[in-house]
């Protein structure tokens, strides 16, 4: 490998300074970092992990964890050439997992950008500084086809956790928009969830990302415990057990982030749907490597073995974005499909723009929700006066949020989505439509929740991804004990037309959130891209699951 200084260029590893970035200056060429470097699979199939959704889950066969290190990790010979590669250019190897086939390498900024040619410079972007590279990642010839991805090199920000807190309103406006908060308990009996179930001998896998200073090191985002225990005794609800999982360097850090009303509220509707089941929170930095690493860390968990993942973070599709990050996001998500685990994601909560202020004025799907394996969550605004249900798409136009659905310009339309009359993408190709399901997330209807110290609603489809999640781990408590298997990735199954029932479909409202997109997209009968199938019926669902 020395010998050879023959380069190429990896492939999907462009990436762009974002809008209104400012250079600052080279990164430190003496930092430490470290980076993961993503191996491809000994074997790896799309269309097996579809045929596998489209069975019951009485009669799959999934992979365990191990088997799928044997069959589907990375290979040892390939490993070796990384090794290799890393005694040549001054960088350490911290680390190799054959089954999530990820190297991870520390270096100095100088040892990284020789080795992976690239320029890493300080660039100061919405009020922080960060390393950023533009342009392509270089590795040698004899690595091309082995390297599919180096993560880590570039430590911006890639996601937005999706809640929105209720807003508040005075006068008659406040009287108008009085729709009510909901326990999580009242939206369960709403939806009609299977009683008898709490997710026993299930674990809940949770993704929360940290902010981080320019070091790298986290500096936000967590749970304080006085919170969970006053939440659940305050619902009556025996309190889940509950652990916090570090992942490249990632850490419970209340009391400094905003984005604590995300990671609270989603332990606290998650635990309170399932307070039988164990909940384990990945905390990770939000960076390309850091949100792939944690959904890995969660998937390939073999001591905790997670058989449902709820993801409250994402961002809008971009086409100039970072293709290696959606590969490998996309990548763990369906391996977790193969071993029987359902990701639950949130499908955003600016609607069919789902960009805020610096919108472009075109529709965007939000990422992760759009990959073709994940169960992606849309929102409703829900009010039930007396127990009768009336439930619409949530638009609270750009300060009330709208719930996020659209069509992906980077996925192509499953087979599962075939009847399902999907628009064609912004970009005209057939894309896979988001979101598949639906609940409540208009914090106007929101979650009673307990965070710092106090009572408060907030909503969000980030509440739909934790909430689905519950429904999915009592599932799995069922499925397990009639058959002993989990029900895994579900999408071809409730999309099929025997479904009928399982949902109860939103047939009013749009999620065009500044009304510049000619009510695009519009609810209606059957599936549609602000809804999905509709809202499900909890029971209805797990008996088509345990079939």
């Amino acid at each position: 490998m020395a010998s050879s200084t023959t380069r190429v260029t990896l492939a999907n590893s462009a990436r762009k300074l974002p809008k209104g970035a400012k250079l600052v200056g080279a990164a430190d060429p003496k930092q430490e970092i470290e980076i993961s470097v993503r191996l491809r699979a000994k074997r790896a199939d799309d269309e097996q992990v579809m045929t596998l959704g489209a069975q019951p889950p009485r009669e799959r066969q999934y992979l365990s964890r191990a088997e799928f290190g044997a069959e589907m990790g990375a290979d040892t010979a390939d490993v070796a050439k990384i090794d290799d590669f890393a005694h040549h250019h001054d960088l350490n190897v911290k680390s190799v997992h054959l089954a999530s086939r990820t190297v991870k390498l520390t270096g100095t900024v100088k040892a990284m950008s020789a080795a992976f040619g690239v320029k890493l410079n300080k660039v100061r972007y919405e009020g922080a500084t960060h390393r950023m590279r533009k342009g392509s990642v270089q590795i040698p010839a004899e690595l091309a086809g082995i390297v599919v991805g180096v993560h880590g090199l570039d430590n911006r920000p890639v996601a937005q956790p999706h809640f929105r807190r209720k807003l508040p309103q005075k006068g008659a406006a406040a009287r108008a928009a009085q729709g009510g908060s909901f326990s999580v308990d009242q939206i369960a009996q709403l939806y009609n969830f299977p009683g008898g179930e709490t997710g026993a001998g299930q674990c809940i896998a949770i993704i929360e990302l940290n902010d981080i200073d320019q070091k790298g090191h986290p500096t936000g985002a967590g749970y304080k415990t006085s919170d969970l225990r006053t939440f659940f005794k305050k619902a009556g609800i025996p309190m889940p057990k509950i652990a916090p999982a570090s992942v490249d360097g990632g850490a419970n850090k209340p009391g400094h982030s905003d984005a604590d009303g995300e990671v609270v509220l989603d332990i606290e509707v998650a635990g309170a749907i399932a307070p039988g089941a164990r909940i384990v929170v990945y905390f990770a930095p939000n960076t390309t490597n850091g949100f792939i690493d944690a959904v890995k860390a969660a998937v390939h968990d073999t001591a905790r073995k997670p058989s449902v993942i709820s993801i409250s973070w994402g961002g809008p599709e971009d086409q100039e974005g970072s293709q290696q990050f959606v590969d490998g996001l996309n990548e763990a998500i369906r391996d977790a499909a193969a071993m029987g685990v359902t990701v639950c994601v949130a499908s955003g909560d600016n609607g069919s723009a789902d960009m805020g202020a610096d919108w472009d004025g075109k529709p965007h799907a939000d990422f992760p929700a759009s990959s073709p394996f994940a169960l992606a969550c849309g929102g409703t605004n829900l009010k039930a006066p007396n127990g009768d249900i009336n439930e619409v798409v949530w638009n609270g136009g750009p300060q009330g949020g709208a719930g996020g659905g659209g069509v992906s310009v980077v996925f192509p339309r499953p087979q599962y989505q075939a009847q399902a009359h999907v628009p064609k993408s912004p970009t005209h190709h057939n894309g896979r439509g988001v979101p598949d399901v639906a609940g409540d997330a208009d914090p106007a209807t929101g979650y009673q929740i307990f965070l710092n110290g106090v009572g408060t609603t907030i909503g969000g489809t980030s509440a739909v991804a934790p909430l689905m999640a519950g429904l999915i781990a009592r599932i799995n408590e069922a499925t397990t004990k009639k058959f002993g298997k989990t029900v895994g990735f579900i999408n071809p199954l409730i999309y099929a037309a025997h479904t009928q029932g399982v949902f109860r479909d939103i047939t009013v409202g749009n999620n065009d959130i500044t009304g510049d997109l000619h009510g695009m997209y519009k609810a209606g009968p059957g599936w549609d891209a602000c809804s999905g199938l509709g809202v499900p019926n909890g029971e209805a669902l797990q008996n088509l699951l345990s079939a």
